[in-house]
């Protein structure tokens, strides 16, 4: 006899299909076969103290699998908790499947409790949203995967009425196939190809496309191979080995490194934005080059539709596919002088030193010198996220995981937790301002229940300390950036995990080494001065 399955069976079952292995969220009536539903396909749904906090844990899994990340939030209440989580996926370009239970039609015809259209919440940041059905569940399962998924990634919406959930569903098992990676043809290809062949200083500006594509190896070859040094968004950190005589590391948020980068991107003769998507950069990153002076390709996911730049030729392609059919048969140009690019990247270095006596530096540059080469690091919005985006070299992507679009604080702690949830034998450490940790801390209970020794660093200085130095910039008044000092390490200690405060290098290292070999989470609190970063950002 064939076993009758719900709805939410079918929609469970193609997230299954699709990687899924976790799902994180706060449970509620609403939501209970949704949630059975998963495990019986083999999805471990994981309790959560708040639902924006479980969107990050979901994305910190995705940035480790590849899989959809999944949210699950009740009626209500519930799902508007994640608001955050989810505008931050759909700016940061990230697959998340947002599940929300909610009352029935007819019900909410007479009855008004917690119920609210959250379809109408949800669409203006979504790539898209449903309502599921009992004969379109499997239909709506594999659109909300493709949609997710395809193109630039985003999140999208399912509203899943009480009933609906429960009721026998007959499968369509409707799988589109995807679709196949496309490369440039025709005239444009043949002018690029010439362009790059004549080019005398051409530079690559590579974004969070690469990193989707996963086309870093064939990256790393094509700039290898035309001499183009390599620049790179702060989500695309590691597609190059930052370590690479060509990688000119991270950019986009901080001025000092924008003083020494832009001028080089200035000098080309020939820009090449592979999969660089400017949603992560800042205004100064706004139409840099004049198309009509300088020659420019752009080789991305999506149209044009930001106008942070123009280009002369635009490639809607894969870009692992483009490089490989731009570079095909194609002799390379005279390249930069090898003396400019190693002036660069020494000018860089000075800008930012890691040999600080203490301060943030003193603890981003010891951090990185005793944490494994392939530790995954999370960093929280501050200042603190601008020092380390330039400081913290990653060999790999996805090796540093960060809210670059919307740049929302609160999403390291989650990030990290996520992240090792999905690889429990990696290092993996968070870097928090004192501020973002607060909004957090709850968290922390959930990082004793996982039992992962993850480590969470904080940066105490008793201040929202890049609004600080915004006000003293401007010589305004000193207001409402200031709050007491916590003992961090003892709200980690009251969680049930280890807590350690410190105040030099010496004491940080002894911190690190303890901590990567304990039995469960760790909070270190680096007590630092709040001016510690003037002239460093």
């Amino acid at each position: 006899m064939t076993k009758k399955l719900r709805a939410a069976d079918l929609l469970a079952q193609r997230l299954y299909e699709a990687g899924c292995r976790h799902a994180f969220g706060m449970p509620g009536g609403e939501v209970l076969t949704l949630i059975d539903a998963l495990g019986k396909a083999g999805i471990e749904f994981v309790l959560c103290k708040h639902e924006n906090a479980a969107g990050f844990m979901a994305e910190g899994v995705h940035h480790i699998n590849g899989a959809p990340a999944i949210l699950v939030a009740t009626v209500g209440p519930g799902a508007v908790n994640g608001i955050n989580v989810v505008a931050n996926a759909d700016q940061d370009r990230v697959p998340l499947i947002v599940l929300t239970g909610c009352v029935d039609e007819t019900e909410a015809l007479t009855y008004t409790h917690q119920v609210l259209d959250h379809r109408k919440v949800f669409e203006p940041i979504t790539k898209a949203t449903f309502t599921l059905t009992p004969e379109g569940a499997d239909i709506v399962a594999d659109k909300a995967v493709g949609i997710a998924t395809e193109g630039r990634s985003g999140p999208v919406h399912i509203d899943v009425p009480i009933t609906v959930a429960d009721a026998v569903a007959a499968p369509k098992l409707r799988r589109r196939p995807a679709a196949s990676a496309v490369a440039p043809v025709g005239e444009d290809l043949s002018v690029a190809q010439a362009w790059l062949s004549a080019a005398k200083r051409p530079i690559i500006i590579a974004g969070l496309d690469v990193v989707k594509d996963q086309s870093g190896a064939a990256l790393t070859k094509f700039a290898e191979k035309f001499g183009c040094p390599v620049i790179t968004s702060y989500k695309a950190k590691g597609v190059i080995a930052e370590d690479h005589p060509l990688a000119l590391g991270g950019a986009g948020l901080s001025p000092l490194a924008d003083t020494h980068l832009l001028p080089f991107v200035r000098k080309a003769d020939l820009i090449l934005l592979i999969g660089y998507d400017p949603i992560e950069m800042r205004p100064g990153w706004q139409e840099v080059w004049d198309p009509c002076e300088t020659k420019v390709i752009d080789i991305t996911a999506a149209p044009n539709h930001h106008y942070m730049h123009q280009a002369n030729l635009n490639f809607i392609a894969d870009t692992g596919a483009a490089m490989g059919a731009l570079g095909k048969n194609v002799d390379r140009g005279q390249g930069w002088p090898k003396s400019e690019i190693q002036a660069l990247k020494s000018d860089l270095a000075q800008a930012f030193p890691m040999d600080d006596a203490w301060g943030p530096a003193g603890v981003i540059a010891e951090c990185r010198a005793v944490l494994p080469a392939d530790t995954i690091a999370s960093v929280d919005s501050g200042a603190h996220r601008i020092l380390l985006s330039q400081m913290w070299q990653c060999s790999a992507p996805k090796t540093l995981i960060q809210s670059s679009g919307l740049c929302t604080m609160g999403c390291a702690v989650p990030l990290a937790m996520g992240a090792k949830y999905a690889d429990p034998d990696r290092t993996v450490v968070s870097f928090s301002g004192d501020a973002g940790m607060l909004m957090v801390a709850g968290e922390l209970s959930t990082a004793a229940e996982h039992g992962y020794n993850t480590i969470f660093v904080v940066f105490v200085d008793s201040s929202l300390a890049l609004i600080e130095l915004k006000q003293r910039q401007r010589q305004m008044k000193n207001t409402g950036v200031d709050f007491i000092q916590h003992d961090f390490a003892a709200v980690g200690q009251a969680f049930g995990g280890h807590g350690h405060t410190v105040h030099d290098r010496a004491e940080l290292r002894d911190a690190l080494e303890k901590a990567m070999s304990a039995d469960t989470f760790t909070v270190i609190a680096a007590v630092i001065d709040r001016q510690g970063y003037d002239g460093r950002l």
